[in-house]
């Protein structure tokens, strides 16, 4: 069973870590930043400590939770934590015309939503290992060209690809 001071830890390294991730998002301008990634981020710690807290409130000793611990779905409670922060990512994905805007930004609240998991279950260091890995990896790939690696701008692909499906129209 948890204590309090366990679980305000967890708490408070699942918003940090999630202010982590979601100042790199504000810093550049994204749709969903600071806030948004460390609501997220406790949000999902919450549900995580109450999915280990559920069986030692609803039975009478401590023997009898780790059987229902063992037994039971309680856990579950950390998989509708994907779903529900797969509903918010889709909200936040936005398709005009041929481009699609707010992919990262949805991944990277799925990712938040995870990095809160591992808080609230008491993996610290490999949500805080994570958090780390995630921000680095935004940083560099918004300065790699991956469309000038391959020989196409961003442009270019988006009118051939606006081209093809016009010539598919005509055939």
């Amino acid at each position: 069973m948890l204590t309090l001071e366990e679980m305000l830890i967890r708490l408070g390294v699942a918003i940090v870590l999630g202010a982590i991730v979601g100042w790199e998002r504000e810093v550049v301008g994204k749709e969903a930043g600071i806030r948004t990634d460390i609501v997220v981020s406790a949000g999902a710690a919450l549900f995580a400590m109450a999915s280990i807290m559920v069986p030692y409130l609803i039975t009478p000793d401590e023997a009898t939770a780790l059987q229902v611990i063992i037994n039971s779905s309680s856990l579950h409670i950390i998989s509708n934590v994907v779903v529900g922060v797969g509903f918010l990512g889709a909200g936040i994905i936005i398709h005009q015309g041929s481009r699609v805007h707010g992919l990262t930004t949805a991944a990277s609240v799925w990712f938040v939503a995870a990095i809160g998991v591992l808080a609230g279950i008491g993996l610290m260091t490999f949500a805080a290992i994570s958090t780390v890995g995630l921000t680095v990896l935004l940083v560099i790939l918004r300065k790699i060209d991956l469309y000038g690696m391959v020989g196409e701008t961003k442009k270019s692909k988006i009118t051939s690809t606006k081209s093809q499906k016009n010539q598919k129209l005509q055939t």
